[in-house]
């Protein structure tokens, strides 16, 4: 197994970084197409369509047909949500990581390193909600590198981070269809203190929410 080095983000680094980031993001569409499929709201709309073609059109072709349709026009709509995200997220800071995370006495930006290529990434900045907290964002690893502690060891990172510079704890942010990182995050010690939902209009439709989670490093 190639050794894995957590260390700070350099220039050359930022076209990996930006794919890492993604990559792993479009990996969560799949699944938020079955949370969509799971809400009672939309399991009765699609029997609803289905039923109602079925007893018009005495055919079974039409109704299978048109209930095809608005599951790929729904998995398009999930996609669109997660393009905007990604794109919003560029925008935002992985364009300048350097102005966003470098520059800045308490914001930091690490990646994880095997043979050469970024594998991983995570990044930490004062939070907005709570100026006592840092907040843990831009964790990825990719899917070739998983289940070797990686993620373990960069969300350790900005937890000691956080110590170090005096903060009272970390915070994040995941979402409802991101269950190992959820398990990822309680094992680390993070405590869930709210779930709410998405401030998309199509992520509202489907339901789709966020939760955030605390970890307190500083004793007071």
């Amino acid at each position: 197994m190639a050794e894995v080095q957590i260390r700070l983000y350099k220039t050359e680094d930022h076209e990996e970084v930006k794919e890492v980031f993604t990559i792993g993001m479009s990996e969560h569409i799949p699944p938020s197409c079955m949370h969509v499929l799971k809400q009672p709201v939309a399991q009765m709309f699609l029997l609803c369509v289905f039923c109602a073609l079925l007893t018009s059109s005495k055919s079974i072709l039409l109704p299978v047909l048109t209930v095809t349709l608005l599951l790929a026009a729904g998995r398009q709509c999930v996609s669109y949500m997660f393009t905007k995200y990604i794109q919003t997220c560029l925008n935002e800071d992985l364009n300048h990581i350097q102005q966003t995370y470098m520059d800045p006495p308490n914001a930091c930006f690490w990646v994880a390193e095997s043979q050469g290529r970024v594998v991983g990434t995570v990044s930490c900045l004062p939070a907005e909600r709570d100026p006592n907290f840092l907040e843990l964002k831009r964790m990825s690893v990719k899917k070739t590198h998983r289940g070797r502690g990686i993620a373990k060891s960069l969300c350790r990172t900005v937890t000691d981070f956080a110590r170090e510079r005096g903060f009272l704890g970390v915070l994040l942010h995941t979402s409802v269809v991101q269950t190992d990182a959820q398990k990822l995050y309680e094992h680390m010690g993070f405590q869930k203190v709210r779930e709410f939902r998405a401030p998309e209009v199509i992520a509202k439709l489907i339901n789709f929410t966020l939760i955030e989670y605390q970890l307190i490093v500083k004793k007071i």
